[in-house]
């Protein structure tokens, strides 16, 4: 498994996808929080704090993650070379994991240069270092956590198909459903307690707790509840190719 997730990882950064992902997301990431006056600038806001960042990056992350899974199985389902793959001494759940964290090591890549927004409203704050350090961190680990999800669906729906674009649009719609598509189906749903329980399930409603700096259990076992559950659905999509 080591080999073959070394070996994502190397195409990742030896091709042109990694790097474009990687500056998109922060190039995104700059322009809104830092140049364009919009209410996502963080120079703009009354209060030194993250939240416009931690409230764009999943819908920047929910379009450029699916962009870097669609071919993760889909390709190679393309090509023929999933067969050669099944011929090698790994598992089924190996093969699946050593792309999924792939997809998790180049996601980190991506988001640990933004730490610098961090130190950078530490100093602009008045007072210098006004801002809260205990709400930023949880916030990372629920970014983090969200976007370990985005993969998960992303591998999933790569899974599906072995049409890059086919997989690029199911997984951003199911990445969207997921984590906004509960919350506004809750909102309007008008069924009493239901709309509680539809919300609950959406990804939206337990990051939002997260950020508020407080990190809970029952957030953490949803989490990767989810991510369990794509990666096992993806697990029964791979072992359908064998048959």
């Amino acid at each position: 498994m080591l080999s073959l997730y070394l070996k994502e990882v190397r195409s990742f950064l030896s091709s042109i996808i990694g790097y474009v992902f990687i500056l998109i997301y922060l190039i995104a990431s700059g322009l809104f929080h830092w140049i364009l006056s919009y209410n996502t600038n963080l120079l703009e806001g009354a209060e030194a704090d993250l939240i416009p960042f931690f409230n764009l990056s999943p819908l920047i992350l929910l379009v450029l993650i699916p962009a870097i899974t669609m071919r993760s199985i889909a390709e190679e389902r393309r090509t023929g070379t999933i067969e050669l793959l099944f011929t090698k001494p790994i598992s089924d759940l190996g093969i699946i994991l050593a792309k999924y964290f792939a997809g998790i090591t180049l996601m980190l890549i991506a988001i640990i240069p933004t730490v610098i927004y961090y130190f950078s409203m530490y100093y602009l704050g008045d007072p210098v270092g006004i801002i809260d350090l205990g709400a930023t961190l949880t916030s990372y680990l629920g970014l983090i956590l969200l976007g370990a999800v985005f993969v998960s669906i992303g591998i999933f729906a790569s899974s599906l198909t072995s049409s890059q674009i086919v997989s690029f649009i199911l997984a951003m719609f199911l990445c969207w459903f997921i984590y906004d598509g509960l919350e506004l189906l809750g909102a309007f749903a008008q069924v009493g307690e239901l709309d509680t329980i539809i919300r609950y399930l959406g990804i939206s409603y337990h990051y939002n707790a997260i950020k508020k700096g407080v990190i809970d259990t029952s957030d953490l076992i949803y989490f990767l509840s989810i991510i369990f559950l794509f990666l096992y659905a993806t697990l029964t999509s791979v072992k359908s190719l064998k048959r």
